[in-house]
């Protein structure tokens, strides 16, 4: 357990090579463009943990210092090892489930709406409260999880896939998603004397901890 809780990250990054690999040589033409969309999308979810997590990492700490305001336990409230493996790893379900079942457009525009998220929290809130232009998941909610919604949308309108409660229920779909992978969870497992603290190595990943300090946000 000890060794998965700081190691899922890079079971992602490889889990999104080895895709990479199968759907350039091979799967691209294997599925339905509505199934390629949403395994892109699966994708992109992997290379934005990726880069929170792995390359340049930093996200454990902009997370807890920034997002969620914590200045004295950041390295373990409410944010720790254990609940972010849980936070990560629990989202497979909600992309898989859209993947297996592509008929349900409804869940693959929840899928869509929880990638919009991410553009909105790390290219708004998180860089507003961690007083910086950058952090770890921007680039890959902007350059993939944006234009891979956008796209979905636009393909299942066009092949005529979609009707106006799928919106409602995709909305609905998220925000359960939303309470079930991430705020239960953190809220569930937050402990200022969580045995699961996040290591010095994963806090100051390109060098977020120093620069959060020098720029008074801790």
């Amino acid at each position: 357990m000890k060794w998965y809780i700081h190691n899922w990250y890079h079971l992602a990054a490889i889990a999104l090579v080895a895709l990479t690999f199968i759907m350039g040589l091979w799967g691209y033409d294997q599925v339905s463009t509505t199934t390629l969309i949403l395994i892109y999308s699966f994708m992109a979810l992997l290379a934005h943990q990726s880069e929170e997590y792995v390359v340049p990492g930093g996200a454990q700490i902009i997370l807890n210092a920034a997002f969620y305001g914590e200045t004295k336990d950041y390295d373990r409230y409410p944010g720790n090892a254990f609940n972010a493996s849980i936070v990560n790893t629990s989202a497979y379900v909600f992309y898989g489930l859209a993947i297996i079942f592509p008929q349900f457009v409804w869940l693959g525009l929840a899928t869509m709406f929880f990638g919009f998220f991410q553009v909105l929290g790390h290219g708004l809130q998180m860089n507003i409260k961690s007083k910086g232009w950058y952090n770890p998941g921007l680039a890959t909610a902007v350059f993939l999880h944006l234009p891979i919604g956008i796209y979905y949308i636009a393909h299942v309108h066009s092949e005529n896939l979609i009707v106006g409660t799928d919106y409602l229920w995709g909305a609905i779909a998220f925000v359960v998603a939303i309470a079930l992978t991430v705020v239960l969870p953190v809220q569930g497992t937050k402990k200022r004397d969580n045995v699961y603290p996040f290591t010095p190595e994963e806090l100051n990943k390109f060098h977020m901890l120093d620069k959060l300090k020098s720029r008074g946000v801790i």
